[in-house]
């Protein structure tokens, strides 16, 4: 006669503890800063960088110091991180198509979707996707203006690309969506309540410094253009380098050549205008992380910082991304949890694809064995940690970097090799691929490049000509 009144009670108890179980598990802010290299302060990628709001978040958790992303473009990276599979294995090299017109990607849970199906809430605003982040979350903000107001005319690069242009413009913060994207994740913290009933998912993707590098005057006035550093640039640098490798990275891409920004006297204009846009991106994110620390959530909020992938600006006499040499792989991954020390540093090899399945441990959620990437909580737990997982990059079929603690190891479609120790050469100038005292090592790294790779997928992008135009150099 009791027994209607015990499974009562104990359908009551399941439900409490979901809901105390819900309050416990940690919310997630993911914070993405388009097209940002390692010119950040807690880097030291330029000496000149002013990112305090990055460099409180390193204080306050680990910073991975050599992480790369596994394509040095917008789409295969953001589609890459955030289903946990690499370019080679969903076909999606370049720009196009989209992730879900991959067979391989098309059943997949992103990142916010899984977390949706764990009982977060999904909110964001911005660029966290390469497209359409509408699709991802359930509450989406907009893009707020995406790259901006631009001048009826071009400031600084009269030919080219409409987005390939520099300077200082508009005239005021609040006219730029990056400002409009850090007040709208203002707006939903200062809305959510102490007493969650679900935990929060929030994305806030930042556009700057990704061309066109515009801000407010006063960012520049930060970096006057007579005391611009310029990155040291080796005129030999690319001798030792395959037609096909210079090729790949220069032919048919919209960014400027090299030659023409230095003939132009634009240099320095085009440096300081990173560093401005790269400033005042920071300032945008100091907005998100003071309203979250004044917030009941702080404590309880496992935060995400990182780029896509990196950026040139005169580097190899390359402009822009499209690399898998150092300058074009290497990102800014920042993660804060407090359950783990502040302020650490790792320079083990780390992988965007990592973020995915360690944001399932973090938060408690089941493990997919599926995914390619590693979980970082290792690395959380001791920075010093043995770490066979070198981080995988690629641009097309058949290009492939691999990036370990010291050394990249680099492998063309062509046949053609480049390898560089990072302890003594930092900017990549001396290809050491024939040197005898290194053969171990490279055989070593070789090993890492996939022997299954997936076609490139049609597509009409930047990417598929300049792979098209360099295959001119392989031999039939």
């Amino acid at each position: 006669m009791a027994r209607p009144a015990f499974i009562f009670l104990i359908l009551i108890a399941a439900s409490t503890s979901k809901e105390v179980l819900s309050a416990d598990r940690p919310n997630v802010l993911l914070i993405s800063i388009d097209d940002l290299n390692d010119w950040t302060g807690c880097l030291g990628g330029h000496p000149q960088a002013k990112t305090p709001n990055i460099d409180r978040l390193a204080d306050r958790g680990t910073l991975f110091s050599n992480a790369h992303c596994q394509s040095p473009v917008c789409n295969p990276s953001r589609a890459s991180m955030q289903t946990g599979r690499y370019p080679h294995t969903s076909g999606i090299y370049f720009l196009s198509p989209d992730l879900k017109q991959s067979p391989k990607l098309q059943n997949l849970d992103t990142l916010p979707e899984r977390f949706a199906k764990h009982d977060y809430q999904t909110l964001a605003a911005g660029k966290i996707f390469h497209r359409q982040d509408q699709r991802f979350f359930q509450d989406y903000g907009g893009s707020m203006g995406g790259f901006g107001p631009r001048p009826e005319t071009k400031i600084s690069q009269p030919h080219g690309h409409p987005l390939w242009d520099w300077g200082a413009f508009p005239e005021q913060d609040e006219m730029m969506p990056d400002y409009k994207i850090a007040q709208w994740a203002v707006e939903k913290l200062n809305a959510l309540p102490e007493d969650l009933k679900k935990p929060f998912f929030m994305g806030v993707g930042f556009y700057r410094p990704h061309v066109p590098m515009f801000a407010p005057k006063k960012w520049f006035d930060l970096f006057p253009k007579d005391q611009i550093k310029l990155p040291v640039v080796q005129a030999k640098d690319r001798d030792d380098l395959s037609d096909y490798a210079i090729a790949l990275t220069n032919e048919k891409h919209v960014s400027p050549e090299h030659s023409w920004v230095v003939s132009a006297g634009q240099w320095e204009h085009a440096v300081q205008s990173y560093l401005a846009s790269v400033a005042f991106a920071d300032y945008c994110l100091g907005i998100v992380l003071d309203a979250l620390d004044k917030s009941p959530h702080r404590d309880n909020t496992i935060i995400v910082l990182f780029s896509d992938h990196g950026f040139h600006l005169g580097e190899k006499q390359r402009w822009a991304k499209r690399t898998i040499w150092e300058d074009g792989t290497r990102v800014p991954l920042i993660l804060v949890d407090q359950r783990f020390t502040a302020g650490q540093v790792t320079t083990k090899p780390a992988e965007l694809l990592d973020v995915f399945p360690t944001l399932l441990e973090l938060a408690g959620l089941p493990r997919d064995n599926s995914q390619e990437g590693d979980s970082l909580v290792p690395l959380l737990k001791n920075p010093k940690a043995n770490w066979d997982h070198p981080a995988i990059s690629s641009f097309g079929k058949g290009n492939f970097a691999v990036r370990s603690e010291h050394f990249r190891y680099i492998q063309y479609l062509d046949g053609s090799e480049e390898f560089y120790d990072h302890q003594e050469d930092p900017h990549e100038w001396e290809n050491l691929i024939n040197k005898r005292a290194y053969a171990k090592i490279i055989k070593q790294h070789k090993v890492h490049i996939p022997r299954e790779q997936e076609d490139i997928l049609p597509g009409n992008s930047t990417g598929h000509n300049a792979y098209k135009a360099a295959s001119r150099f392989i031999d039939n």
